[in-house]
């Protein structure tokens, strides 16, 4: 049964690491056995046991540097440090990292809004289920309200959503509607020189089509994550890239 076990969890473990690559897992598994007959032949701590039944490889965490995803790493921090500075009484969010979010209820009390539901229970933290489509809100209700990377994706059935062509204008019209005059909207997208449609992953936008999308608001502050780095003008010749943009809403 021991050995089913390590078999099992091999498996589980170096599958996603790996997918199928036998020749990769075999060659790093070299390195790994070498490490641990060097660890076992160390002053042993007593207090721990340690046996080849209980190994749990992890082969691809040794890196010189910390990955990260330069996209969500700076869209969540920018987006964090605005809604902190604000202060707004209740903070809203539809369809953002679920991580980031719950880092943020802890500062601020949050409202999720998602239509796949998160079991996790937090203090400050509220689930309500719903379509970025069809917000469950009154007209000019929300203070603050974020969606970050996320208009890019509705209509595209990548997540279960139905198809549409007008997704993510829908999604932008809901956003701006729930949201109160004077209310703070946190928002960010893929954006080039073009609106293009990368079915069924994701779209992008230009600049000047976000604007119109986004006319009953002024915009307070704009900046774009161009590879490991953030500028704060857009470029086409930057090509493809993410813009983070503050937007308030107008007293119309």
């Amino acid at each position: 049964m021991n050995v089913l076990k390590l078999i099992y969890r091999f498996y589980i473990l170096l599958k996603p690491q790996y997918g199928f690559n036998i020749i990769a897992i075999m060659f790093r598994m070299v390195g790994f056995i070498f490490e641990f007959i060097q660890y076992k032949r160390l002053k042993r701590n007593d207090h721990f046991v340690i046996s080849f039944f209980d190994w749990y490889p992890c082969l691809t965490d040794k890196t010189e540097s910390t990955p990260l995803d330069p996209v969500y790493f700076y869209q969540d921090t920018w987006a964090a440090k605005k809604i902190f500075e604000m202060k707004p009484n209740h903070h809203y969010d539809v369809g953002s990292s679920a991580k980031t979010i719950g880092i943020i209820s802890q500062f601020v009390p949050t409202t999720m809004v998602d239509i796949r539901p998160v079991e996790l229970k937090l203090d400050n933290l509220y689930f309500t289920k719903g379509s970025i489509t069809a917000l469950p809100f009154e007209d000019n209700s929300i203070e603050s309200i974020s969606s970050l990377c996320v208009v890019e994706h509705i209509g595209l059935g990548r997540y279960g959503d139905p198809l549409d062509q007008f997704g993510s204008e829908k999604a932008i019209s809901e956003l701006v509607r729930v949201t109160k005059p004077g209310g703070c909207i946190y928002f960010t997208v893929p954006v080039e020189r073009i609106n293009k449609t990368y079915f069924n992953g994701h779209r992008s936008f230009s600049k000047q089509y976000l604007c119109t999308l986004f006319d009953l608001c002024d915009l307070i502050e704009e900046k774009y994550i161009i590879a490991d780095s953030i500028v704060t003008e857009y470029s086409p010749s930057n090509g493809y890239t993410v813009g983070m943009y503050h937007f308030i809403k107008k007293n119309c």
